[in-house]
This record gives C-alpha cells, sequence and structure tokens, in this order.
C-alpha cells in the first residue's frame, strides 16, 4: 500500500519525479565542493569522497544504511555550525531518533519549514536528506557570502600555422622511426644497402674508374636540379638492419625494464605506505572502540553471564522434572490400559448376567434331550424285544431238534 501511495504521488508530480533526487544530489555535491568539505569533513573523519549520487536512495545503487546515516548526521552538524549556530558533532554510539531531532530543530531555526516526519531521515538516504542537507548548505554558503555566477567562456582564436619542413635533412627521430619499420617490397630496390656498400668499398678494383681528366662544369639548371633532389630525396633511405639476438639489444631492455620497476616500486610504496597507515589508524580505531565497548557493556556482559547460569539450572530442573513425567506418563498409560481392559471384562460379564438367552438355550437343550431319551427308550425296546423273540425262536428250535433226536433214537434199536 505504502508502494502504491508513493507511486501515485510520483504520477501526480510527473513522470521526471523520481528523478529529481539525482539532480538534487548533484547540486549539493557542488555545494559542498565549494565549502571544501573534503579537507574540512573528509579529511578530519578519516572517510571517503562521496559519490554523485551517495545519498540517491535507488534499487539500482548500492546502500549502506548505516554508514550513509553516520555520513549525514556529520555532513550536517557540519553544515549547522558553518551557518553560525553550534551543535556538537554526533558519534557512532548516539540515539539516532534525538540526534535526527536536533537536526531538524536546528533546520527549523533557520527559518527552513519542514513538514516530513524524523523518521524519513533514518534510512540514511532518499528525497529528505538530500533536501535538508541542500537547505543547511545554501546557509553556510550564504553565510560566507558565497554565490554562483554564470560561467565566462573564453573566445577562441583559431591560427593557421603553417610549418614547412625540410626533407633535407635526416633527423635522429626519423632514423629511429626508420629503423623499426621494415621496408616494403617495393621499396627494397630502392633503398641503399649497407652490406653491399660494404662489399663494393671493399673491392675498388671490380669498377672502372670513371674520374674525369679535366675540371667539370654545371650545365644544368639549378631549379631542376632541386626538383630533381627532391624526387630523389625520398627513396635515399638508409636501412640499419638490427639483430634481436644481439646481447646490446637485451642489456637495454633490461637496464629498461630495471628503471621502469624502480619507477613503479616507488609509485607502489608510496600508496602501500599510505594504506599501510590508513589501516593501523583503522586498527587504532577499531581496538579503542572495542575498548570503549567492553567497558560501557562490561555490567551487562556480567547480568548475561548470570542469566545464562540461571538458565542452564533452569533447563537442567526441567530436564529432570521431564523425566519423571515421561515415567509417570508411561505408568499411567499403563493403568489406564487396565482399566480399560477390566472395565469391558465387567460389562461383558454384566450383560450375560443380565441376558435371558442362555436360560432359554438350556431349555432348548434340556427338551432336546428328552425327546432323544424317549427315542432312545423306545430304541431300546425294540431291540429287547427282537432279542427276546429271537432266544424264543432259538429255545424252540432247540427244543424240536431234541424231540426229534429223542424220536429216532427207539426207531432206531431192533435193526441193531
Amino acid at each position: 500500500m505504502a508502494d502504491e501511495g508513493r507511486r501515485g504521488d510520483e504520477d501526480d508530480r510527473g513522470p521526471g519525479a523520481a528523478h529529481r533526487v539525482f539532480v538534487a544530489m548533484e547540486f549539493l555535491l557542488e555545494k559542498l565542493k565549494a565549502l571544501n568539505y573534503e579537507e574540512e569533513v573528509l579529511t578530519k573523519h578519516n572517510m571517503k569522497s562521496l559519490s554523485r549520487h551517495y545519498f540517491v536512495s535507488s534499487p539500482l545503487l548500492s546502500s549502506n544504511p548505516g554508514e550513509q546515516f553516520y555520513m549525514f548526521t556529520i555532513i550536517a552538524a557540519w553544515l549547522i555550525n558553518e551557518a553560525g549556530r553550534p551543535f556538537a558533532a554526533p558519534q557512532e554510539y548516539d540515539e539516532p531518533n534525538a540526534t535526527v531531532s536536533n537536526i531538524l530543530a536546528e533546520l527549523r531555526a533557520l527559518g527552513v519549514k519542514v513538514d516530513f516526519p524524523p523518521s524519513k531521515l533514518k534510512a540514511g538516504s532518499g528525497e529528505h536528506v538530500c533536501f535538508v542537507l541542500e537547505r543547511l548548505a545554501e546557509e553556510a554558503l550564504r553565510r560566507r557570502s558565497f554565490s554562483f555566477r554564470r560561467p565566462n567562456y573564453p573566445t577562441e582564436t583559431t591560427e593557421e600555422e603553417s610549418v614547412m619542413e625540410d626533407d633535407a635533412e635526416l633527423t635522429l627521430s626519423k632514423v629511429e622511426e626508420e629503423m623499426i619499420e621494415e621496408p616494403d617490397e617495393e621499396e627494397e630496390d630502392n633503398v641503399m644497402d649497407l652490406e653491399a656498400l660494404k662489399l663494393r668499398t671493399s673491392h675498388p678494383e671490380a669498377e672502372t674508374s670513371s674520374k674525369p681528366d679535366e675540371i667539370l662544369e654545371a650545365t644544368v639548371d639549378a631549379a631542376e636540379w632541386n626538383l630533381e633532389v627532391e624526387r630523389v630525396l625520398p627513396q635515399l633511405k638508409v636501412t640499419v638492419r638490427t639483430d634481436n639476438k644481439d646481447w646490446r639489444i637485451h642489456v637495454d631492455q633490461m637496464l629498461q625494464h630495471r628503471d621502469g620497476i624502480k619507477s613503479s616500486l616507488q609509485e607502489a610504496k608510496t600508496y602501500l605506505d599510505k594504506l599501510q597507515e590508513d589501516i593501523s589508524r583503522t586498527l587504532e580505531k577499531v581496538s579503542s572502540r572495542e575498548k570503549y565497548i567492553n567497558g560501557q557493556l562490561e555490567h551487562l556482559i556480567q547480568e548475561h553471564r548470570g542469566a545464562q547460569a540461571k538458565l542452564s539450572e533452569a533447563k537442567e530442573c526441567y530436564q529432570q522434572a521431564s523425566g519423571g513425567v515421561t515415567e509417570r506418563t508411561r505408568v499411567l498409560a499403563q493403568i489406564s490400559e487396565e482399566l480399560e481392559r477390566l472395565k469391558q471384562e465387567m460389562e461383558e460379564k454384566g450383560s450375560s448376567m443380565s441376558d435371558g438367552a442362555p436360560v432359554v438355550k438350556i431349555k432348548q437343550s434340556l427338551t432336546k434331550l428328552k425327546q432323544e431319551v424317549l427315542q432312545m427308550d423306545v430304541r431300546i425296546g425294540v431291540v429287547e424285544h427282537t432279542l427276546l423273540q429271537a432266544k424264543l425262536k432259538e429255545k424252540s428250535n432247540m427244543t424240536r431238534d431234541m424231540n426229534a433226536t429223542n424220536l429216532q433214537e427207539p426207531a432206531a434199536g431192533p435193526f441193531c
């Protein structure tokens, strides 16, 4: 919602409202340079110079809110003092809200209307920070009676200079350049070779002597002679062929490299010495600040240590108590399980005692047993009756057989 409201305000102010803070920051930097802030502020506090968009709040720029807020308070305090009002320089450990409130109070005292809350300045960057510093810089410039004027540009006069070069002179610089450049194939025919010249001078007898017998007189016009000289002069080049394997060249290169190393070493040593001093100063500042913080927070450290000891004791008691609670919870779970089992058994027994179904089943079983007993009695009687008849039949058969035997014995007697 805040982003939408800010975007709506930018739309009302115009499409270029988002870039006004960049222009304001550039104007502010020029005013600070006019006030010589680099020597009076940066050198005193050992800070680096401000960039063109240091106090601009933008997602495209890297920011460090703590460093920017500290830089803002230091520059604001210096500008207030330059404007003629005493103001103590803030420290890093001061309360930010109190520092911002004091700066805004001094700004109101200078007659500047402030219509934004102090929390807008706590970020250390943004449009309101540039506004406050710019107004303070204007007051400081007004106190110094400084005003910007229009620049006066000097009138430039173009003078045509004609330089006449004499091609007849062979300077040392041209010779060196021609020594470095390699001759083309087309120019090799027109270049005088020193080796061939040496061979020619070493064998003078091979050439026919062309010495005149009498003094010659020039019959050529001087103007034509000069023209011919100017035409032929570019072709009269002396080529000195150097050998890269020559030890003198290596020695010259070593001397040049040694001189370059010495000069580079002196420059680097200067920067390294300055860097060492900056690092030593920073380390001393850090150590002193650390000692100060340790001294200020010693009682808090002692309280923190005591609280840590009490916390460890409380944790130990809690672990012991939690161990006992765990054991009792396990016993309670076992007892609850046993109780549930006993309740279930009691419910089953109670339901079985109050239910009449078993009695009915017993009665039905007794009735069924009586019927089966009657059936068995009938079957037993039938079997007994069958056995009795069988015994009687067997007895009657035995009697008949005995009678038949007795009758046969008297009849057989007379035949003997």
